[in-house]
């Protein structure tokens, strides 16, 4: 693990990037780094979140400045642009309930191909996928989900990079550190080594590449 500037990290992530964003309708959202990513005017993103946050909050603040060419997410609906964006075919968007989302993430941070699912069958969101049947039910394959990168947001760091989260923001952001090449982190406290107990450490310090610095 290395700390770094947000604007250091920021620029680490290319246009075009695969990008997972922690957070539930901006609730432990890196809102730090999503200002650098806006600032630095980073474009064509391909985004991994459970939704579009809202016009000015969260990943919202990416679709205010049309910064995203892809969404995946589980649902839009407290977002008037992404919704704009995606009905004027600026954005595609893929839509994926949200159970099924977050196995697909565990799933590729676990270096599984996929999971299988009831959820969708006999509906749109089983076409083109494969069916298989177990125990005489049929299942969904869904594949896994991983990004280039993933922006992560916890309350306590320590010096190493060992996290812990706190309430809602635990949903999303520990699956995510595990399923990015790249993981950046920010932090509304870092501590030194020893003031989180090892079980209270969600996110192991191997998995963080990057932490920034509170300052």
């Amino acid at each position: 693990m290395k700390a770094v500037s947000v604007e250091e990290a920021v620029a680490m992530i290319p246009a075009g990037a695969s990008v997972m964003v922690g957070g539930f309708m901006g609730v432990g959202t890196p809102e730090r780094l999503l200002d650098e990513v806006v600032r630095q005017n980073k474009t064509d993103l391909r985004l991994i979140s459970n939704d579009a946050a809202t016009p000015g909050k969260g990943v919202g603040k990416l679709f205010d400045k049309t910064l995203v060419s892809k969404l995946t997410a589980t649902h839009i609906g407290l977002n008037p642009k992404a919704q704009q964006q995606m009905l004027a075919n600026q954005i595609a968007v893929d839509l994926v309930p949200q159970g099924t989302f977050v196995e697909r993430i565990r799933a590729g941070g676990c270096g599984l191909g996929g999971v299988l699912t009831p959820t969708g069958v006999g509906t749109l969101v089983a076409e083109g996928k494969r069916q298989i049947e177990v125990d005489g039910r049929p299942f969904l394959l869904e594949t896994a989900l991983r990004a280039q990168f993933a922006l992560v947001h916890a309350f306590l760091a320590d010096y190493l990079g060992n996290l812990a989260y706190a309430l809602t923001s635990r949903n999303f952001n520990p699956v995510m550190a595990m399923a990015a090449d790249t993981v950046i982190v920010t932090a509304e406290h870092i501590v030194p080594v020893g003031v989180i107990a090892p079980d209270h450490v969600v996110t192991p310090a191997p998995l963080v590449d990057y932490l920034i610095t509170n300052g």
